[in-house]
């Protein structure tokens, strides 16, 4: 995979944008111009503390403030151009090896984090986020073992940046993570992680399974399948024993994803776990039925009578077939 290298310049349109003036208040009734004004009041509010963010004396708090705004998909623009997240993101790189991030850095750089997720999330600023390479700052953070609470919270919390990202059907978005290590990073906290990180790491995962793009980048070789499949069958087995609805839910939607591929469904007939064959969820899923949908469907596909098709050469030989 490509490699990208962070960058912290801004392209020309955000260098030279400013936060707009507040609207003036409009000729309407009284009551539509005093919500009007209570808007204005907020906005000017949350502007304010986004330039709070060059302050390094006032960062943290503008960081804990501007996490409890709401609807801050406005803000998102602003949160990116004075790169305030950003220095407090960098800031902390030292206490990730060896590993002495403290709870309140791991605190504030959640706040940050909180604010990137704006960015990402907003149909507006998703693109220029990307092009600015900034998932690429949190990579350090998903590729930390520790399983500390400060650590865990920050797995989390960047996990929930790239969630937002994917989380929009978007190509482009799925084409510029598929240039970077995102999958192996995900795969890492789908092993290790608590299980709300795995169930993000899985959700992310699948989203980019069922992208076509990154449908067929998966599938592209034995290598890539494998370490998918073989991180996926694990998960299972460990669910046996500690059961979770909402993880399970997207393990198999991430299986049924990867048995409209030929050559993957073909591997899925022998790797395919033996737990999710023998009705050893079902209790678990009993009352999920669109779960119940997947799995049988997934097992209708890789018996030869669904969507895969009859078995073909391919993935055979990593899968120890």
């Amino acid at each position: 995979m490509a490699n990208l290298q962070p960058s912290i310049s801004i392209t020309p349109s955000f260098a030279g944008a400013s936060p707009p003036s507040p609207s003036p208040i409009g000729s309407g009734s009284v009551g539509a111009g005093g919500v009007q004004g209570t808007k204005d009041r907020k906005m000017a509010s949350a502007e304010q503390l986004v330039l709070d963010l060059c302050d390094p004396e006032l960062r943290e708090n503008a960081l804990l403030e501007l996490s409890k705004v709401q609807h801050r998909s406005s803000l998102g623009f602003y949160s990116l151009l004075y790169l305030g997240p950003l220095v407090e993101i960098v800031s902390i790189y030292p206490a990730l090896s060896p590993p002495t991030l403290s709870p309140g850095a791991s605190n504030r750089v959640c706040n940050a984090l909180a604010l990137l997720q704006c960015v990402a999330s907003h149909p507006e600023t998703r693109i220029l986020f990307l092009n600015a390479h900034i998932p690429l700052y949190l990579y350090p953070f998903l590729n930390t073992t520790s399983k500390t609470r400060p650590f865990e919270y920050l797995r989390l919390t960047s996990l929930g940046v790239i969630g937002a990202l994917v989380k929009v059907d978007d190509t482009e978005v799925i084409s510029f993570l598929l240039q970077t290590e995102i999958i192996p990073l995900c795969l890492r906290t789908m092993e290790m992680g608590s299980e709300l990180s795995k169930t993000v790491a899985t959700f992310i995962v699948q989203k980019i399974l069922l992208d076509d793009v990154g449908l067929r980048y998966i599938c592209a070789t034995a290598e890539r399948f494998f370490a998918v499949g073989s991180v996926l069958a694990s998960m299972v087995v460990s669910l046996a024993e500690q059961p979770s609805t909402r993880l399970l839910k997207h393990i198999i939607r991430c299986y049924l994803r990867l048995s409209d591929n030929a050559r993957a469904c073909a591997a899925l007939q022998t790797c395919l776990p033996d737990m999710l064959k023998d009705g050893t969820f079902n209790n678990c899923l009993r009352d999920d039925p669109t779960t119940r949908r997947w799995l049988q469907q997934l097992l209708l596909n890789v018996t030869g009578g669904g969507m895969g098709g009859a078995p073909q050469p391919g993935l055979d030989h990593i899968m120890g077939i």
